[in-house]
Protein backbone atom coordinates (compact mmCIF):
# COMPACT_ATOMS: atom_id res chain seq x y z
CA UNK A 1 0.00 0.00 0.00
CA UNK A 2 1.35 3.04 -0.95
CA UNK A 3 1.43 6.12 1.43
CA UNK A 4 -1.63 8.31 -0.54
CA UNK A 5 -3.55 4.99 -0.93
CA UNK A 6 -3.28 4.92 3.78
CA UNK A 7 -4.15 8.12 3.72
CA UNK A 8 -7.08 8.02 1.35
CA UNK A 9 -8.10 4.99 4.02
CA UNK A 10 -7.91 7.09 6.66
CA UNK A 11 -10.18 9.58 5.05
CA UNK A 12 -12.76 6.74 4.79
CA UNK A 13 -12.48 5.69 7.87
CA UNK A 14 -12.58 9.14 9.40
CA UNK A 15 -15.55 10.37 7.51
CA UNK A 16 -17.23 7.22 8.30
CA UNK A 17 -17.02 7.91 11.89
CA UNK A 18 -17.59 11.80 11.44
CA UNK A 19 -21.18 11.46 9.67
CA UNK A 20 -22.69 9.04 12.29
CA UNK A 21 -25.17 11.59 14.38
CA UNK A 22 -23.58 11.73 17.83
CA UNK A 23 -23.06 13.99 20.69
CA UNK A 24 -20.43 16.53 19.03
CA UNK A 25 -22.73 17.12 16.31
CA UNK A 26 -25.81 18.00 18.05
CA UNK A 27 -23.87 20.75 20.03
CA UNK A 28 -22.92 22.35 17.02
CA UNK A 29 -26.16 22.52 15.89
CA UNK A 30 -27.75 23.89 19.55
CA UNK A 31 -25.19 26.09 19.41
CA UNK A 32 -25.55 27.63 16.08
CA UNK A 33 -29.63 27.30 16.77
CA UNK A 34 -29.69 29.80 19.66
CA UNK A 35 -26.11 31.90 18.60
CA UNK A 36 -26.59 32.08 14.83
CA UNK A 37 -23.94 30.53 12.32
CA UNK A 38 -20.90 32.19 14.21
CA UNK A 39 -21.42 30.45 17.70
CA UNK A 40 -22.00 26.97 15.57
CA UNK A 41 -18.38 27.36 13.83
CA UNK A 42 -17.17 28.53 17.44
CA UNK A 43 -18.13 25.06 18.67
CA UNK A 44 -16.65 23.40 15.71
CA UNK A 45 -13.77 24.82 16.19
CA UNK A 46 -13.62 24.01 20.03
CA UNK A 47 -14.73 20.49 18.77
CA UNK A 48 -11.80 20.87 16.35
CA UNK A 49 -9.14 21.78 19.03
CA UNK A 50 -9.70 18.71 21.20
CA UNK A 51 -9.60 16.44 18.27
CA UNK A 52 -6.05 18.16 17.57
CA UNK A 53 -5.16 16.86 21.22
CA UNK A 54 -6.64 13.70 20.98
CA UNK A 55 -4.13 13.32 17.58
CA UNK A 56 -1.52 14.67 19.74
CA UNK A 57 -1.34 11.82 22.44
CA UNK A 58 -2.45 9.18 20.40
CA UNK A 59 0.23 10.07 18.03
CA UNK A 60 2.76 9.91 21.36
CA UNK A 61 1.24 6.72 22.31
CA UNK A 62 2.14 4.85 19.24
CA UNK A 63 5.72 6.66 18.79
CA UNK A 64 6.04 5.10 22.30
CA UNK A 65 5.65 1.45 21.47
CA UNK A 66 7.38 1.91 17.79
CA UNK A 67 10.28 2.67 20.02
CA UNK A 68 10.45 0.98 22.93
CA UNK A 69 8.86 -2.60 22.03
CA UNK A 70 8.41 -2.57 18.49
CA UNK A 71 7.04 -6.41 18.67
CA UNK A 72 3.85 -4.97 20.45
CA UNK A 73 3.15 -3.31 17.20
CA UNK A 74 0.84 -6.21 15.55
CA UNK A 75 -0.35 -6.95 18.59
CA UNK A 76 -2.09 -3.55 19.29
CA UNK A 77 -2.78 -3.49 15.36
CA UNK A 78 -4.84 -6.27 15.67
CA UNK A 79 -6.72 -5.04 19.34
CA UNK A 80 -7.08 -1.62 17.40
CA UNK A 81 -8.79 -3.13 14.57
CA UNK A 82 -11.19 -5.76 16.73
CA UNK A 83 -11.84 -2.66 18.79
CA UNK A 84 -12.95 -0.76 15.32
CA UNK A 85 -15.03 -3.76 14.30
CA UNK A 86 -16.84 -3.66 17.54
CA UNK A 87 -17.97 -0.34 16.88
CA UNK A 88 -19.19 -0.98 13.33
CA UNK A 89 -20.92 -4.08 14.38
CA UNK A 90 -22.54 -1.83 16.94
CA UNK A 91 -23.42 0.92 14.45
CA UNK A 92 -24.95 -2.27 12.09
CA UNK A 93 -27.37 -3.41 14.82
CA UNK A 94 -28.31 -0.04 16.10
CA UNK A 95 -30.76 2.73 15.00
CA UNK A 96 -29.62 5.92 15.44
CA UNK A 97 -32.30 8.83 15.92
CA UNK A 98 -32.22 12.03 17.25
CA UNK A 99 -35.17 12.92 19.41
CA UNK A 100 -35.14 16.57 19.26
CA UNK A 101 -32.23 19.33 19.51
CA UNK A 102 -32.15 21.44 22.70
CA UNK A 103 -32.21 24.72 22.03
CA UNK A 104 -31.27 25.90 25.83
CA UNK A 105 -29.57 29.19 26.33
CA UNK A 106 -27.62 31.31 24.37
CA UNK A 107 -23.46 31.15 24.81
CA UNK A 108 -21.09 33.53 23.52
CA UNK A 109 -18.68 32.71 21.20
CA UNK A 110 -16.14 32.17 23.38
CA UNK A 111 -18.14 30.09 25.73
CA UNK A 112 -18.95 27.97 22.41
CA UNK A 113 -15.73 27.60 21.57
CA UNK A 114 -14.61 26.20 25.21
CA UNK A 115 -17.54 23.99 25.73
CA UNK A 116 -16.86 22.00 22.16
CA UNK A 117 -13.41 22.14 23.63
CA UNK A 118 -14.38 20.13 26.72
CA UNK A 119 -17.00 17.78 24.75
CA UNK A 120 -14.43 16.81 22.82
CA UNK A 121 -11.76 16.27 25.76
CA UNK A 122 -14.14 14.75 28.07
CA UNK A 123 -15.76 12.07 25.79
CA UNK A 124 -13.74 8.88 27.35
CA UNK A 125 -14.78 6.60 23.67
CA UNK A 126 -12.41 9.29 21.93
CA UNK A 127 -9.61 8.33 23.61
CA UNK A 128 -9.77 4.50 23.19
CA UNK A 129 -10.86 5.05 19.49
CA UNK A 130 -7.53 7.27 18.74
CA UNK A 131 -5.54 4.36 20.01
CA UNK A 132 -7.61 1.84 18.35
CA UNK A 133 -7.13 4.34 15.02
CA UNK A 134 -3.93 5.45 15.40
CA UNK A 135 -1.36 1.79 14.64
CA UNK A 136 -3.53 0.83 11.65
CA UNK A 137 -2.44 4.20 9.62
CA UNK A 138 0.82 5.71 11.57
CA UNK A 139 3.71 2.95 9.67
CA UNK A 140 7.17 3.40 10.13
CA UNK A 141 7.87 3.12 6.52
CA UNK A 142 6.18 6.34 5.36
CA UNK A 143 8.68 8.20 7.51
CA UNK A 144 8.85 10.37 10.58
CA UNK A 145 6.00 9.64 12.74
CA UNK A 146 5.75 13.32 13.89
CA UNK A 147 4.91 14.40 10.31
CA UNK A 148 2.68 11.57 9.72
CA UNK A 149 0.21 12.77 12.69
CA UNK A 150 0.75 15.94 11.45
CA UNK A 151 -0.73 15.26 8.48
CA UNK A 152 -3.68 13.05 9.89
CA UNK A 153 -4.39 15.79 12.28
CA UNK A 154 -4.87 18.29 9.54
CA UNK A 155 -7.40 16.14 8.07
CA UNK A 156 -9.23 15.21 11.11
CA UNK A 157 -9.99 18.98 11.32
CA UNK A 158 -10.45 19.48 8.10
CA UNK A 159 -12.66 16.86 7.89
CA UNK A 160 -15.12 17.81 11.18
CA UNK A 161 -14.47 21.85 9.54
CA UNK A 162 -16.36 20.47 6.53
CA UNK A 163 -18.98 18.37 8.55
CA UNK A 164 -20.04 19.99 11.76
CA UNK A 165 -19.49 24.06 10.25
CA UNK A 166 -21.34 22.61 7.12
CA UNK A 167 -23.96 21.89 9.70
CA UNK A 168 -23.58 25.15 11.64
CA UNK A 169 -24.38 27.39 8.66
CA UNK A 170 -27.49 25.46 7.43
CA UNK A 171 -28.94 24.79 11.14
CA UNK A 172 -32.27 25.22 10.28
CA UNK A 173 -31.66 22.39 7.34
CA UNK A 174 -29.55 20.64 9.73
CA UNK A 175 -31.73 20.18 12.50
CA UNK A 176 -34.66 19.55 10.11
CA UNK A 177 -32.45 16.09 8.48
CA UNK A 178 -31.24 14.82 12.13
CA UNK A 179 -34.50 15.19 14.03
CA UNK A 180 -37.21 15.04 11.15
CA UNK A 181 -35.52 12.09 9.10
CA UNK A 182 -34.76 9.23 11.38
CA UNK A 183 -34.58 6.82 8.16
CA UNK A 184 -31.91 8.95 6.82
CA UNK A 185 -29.98 9.28 10.36
CA UNK A 186 -30.16 5.05 10.53
CA UNK A 187 -28.98 4.51 7.20
CA UNK A 188 -25.89 6.80 7.83
CA UNK A 189 -25.20 4.83 11.21
CA UNK A 190 -25.57 1.51 9.43
CA UNK A 191 -23.48 2.48 6.50
CA UNK A 192 -20.88 3.60 9.19
CA UNK A 193 -20.62 0.55 10.31
CA UNK A 194 -20.19 -1.75 7.57
CA UNK A 195 -17.46 0.61 6.35
CA UNK A 196 -16.00 -0.01 9.75
CA UNK A 197 -15.86 -3.38 9.77
CA UNK A 198 -14.46 -3.41 6.34
CA UNK A 199 -11.38 -1.10 7.04
CA UNK A 200 -10.86 -3.06 10.46
CA UNK A 201 -10.57 -6.79 8.64
CA UNK A 202 -8.77 -4.61 5.66
CA UNK A 203 -6.07 -3.28 7.79
CA UNK A 204 -5.35 -6.33 9.66
CA UNK A 205 -4.82 -8.21 6.56
CA UNK A 206 -2.27 -5.38 5.12
CA UNK A 207 -0.45 -5.24 8.61
CA UNK A 208 -0.04 -8.97 8.85
CA UNK A 209 1.30 -9.22 5.28
CA UNK A 210 3.35 -6.87 5.76
CA UNK A 211 5.23 -8.08 8.69
CA UNK A 212 5.54 -11.94 7.07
Amino acid sequence: MTYAENLWLFFTLLFGIIIVPGMDMVFVLANAITGGRTSGLAATAGIMAGGVLHTLYAALGVSVVLHLVPELFNVLLVAGAAYIAWIGFSLLRSSITIGGVDEGRRLSRWASFRQGAMTSLMNPKAYLFMLAVYPQFLKPQFGPVWSQAAVMALMIAVTQLAVYGGLALAAGRGRDLLVGSPVATVAIGRGAGLLLVAIAIFTVWQGWSAAR
